[in-house]
């Protein structure tokens, strides 16, 4: 489990809590400067909060070596920078950095798996320097992938993907989700939340303004106080798209 415990972060973040568990798939969605990233990177241990915890399995993440909090997650940032121009393999078997000392073969076997999973193949050979920007996120997300952490944080993972390969990472997403991990996505895509996962973190302005399924943490009412927006949700669950008045 993970767990956020009165997380704040001066001017971002005010007494955020949080349960996630293994085996869901979490949007965390909100406007512009609501504090999402902000409260994934408190998640993922990369910003200490100013006040509250965060817990992973019940021992505070503050507690934990570095290598430890890599080993259990694994965290994609929305603008990631990439220092050297290396090969897509290269990049993707960085995400073994964490597992120093562990046999060669599970090592490559992740490598390759993560590969696939991401459909990287053909690309596994080209320098980053010539991927597209659509390329470079499948690549990064491999990366990820190649860590085989308990918990795989993304944030805006759809933003850079056309339409089939950001299917194909929804639906790796579930996989992993279905295998036990835990998988929370910042999300600016209301549609994709409501769609695809298990459940809905909202914050506006740093706070907590709902938690809990799709249709009850996107329920119109939340849009409108939320997002100052009316907005319906139109079609069958699963399949839904968000109309907004012309």
């Amino acid at each position: 489990m993970l767990e956020a415990r009165a997380v704040t972060v001066r001017e971002r973040l005010e007494a955020v809590d949080a349960v996630l568990r293994p085996g869901e798939v979490v949007a965390i969605c909100g406007p512009n400067g609501a504090g999402k990233s902000t409260l994934l990177s408190c998640l993922a241990g990369l910003l200490a909060p100013d006040a509250g915890e965060v817990l992973l399995g019940g021992t505070s993440l503050s507690a934990l070596r570095a290598y430890e909090r890599a080993q259990a997650i694994g965290y994609l940032p929305q603008s990631p920078e990439v220092a050297w121009d290396v090969s897509v393999e290269t990049l993707v078997s960085l995400g073994r950095i964490p597992w120093r000392g562990v046999p060669r073969a599970e090592a490559q076997g992740a490598i390759e798996n993560a590969i696939a999973a991401m459909e990287l193949h053909e690309l596994r050979h080209r320098p980053v320097s010539r991927l597209s920007g659509g390329e470079k996120a499948r690549a990064l997300m491999a990366r990820v992938l190649a860590t085989r952490p308990r918990w795989l944080l993304a944030d805006e993972p759809l933003a850079n993907l056309d339409l089939a390969h950001a299917a194909t990472l929804v639906a790796m997403l579930r996989r992993q989700a279905g295998e036990g991990r835990g998988v929370v996505l910042v999300l600016h895509d209301l549609a994709a939340a409501m769609n695809h996962a298990d459940r809905v973190i909202v914050l506006d302005r740093g706070r907590l303004a709902a938690d809990g399924t799709p249709a009850q943490a996107l329920a119109e009412p939340v849009i409108e106080r939320v997002w100052h927006a009316k907005a319906r949700w139109l079609g069958e669950p699963g399949q839904q798209a968000l109309s907004l008045p012309g």
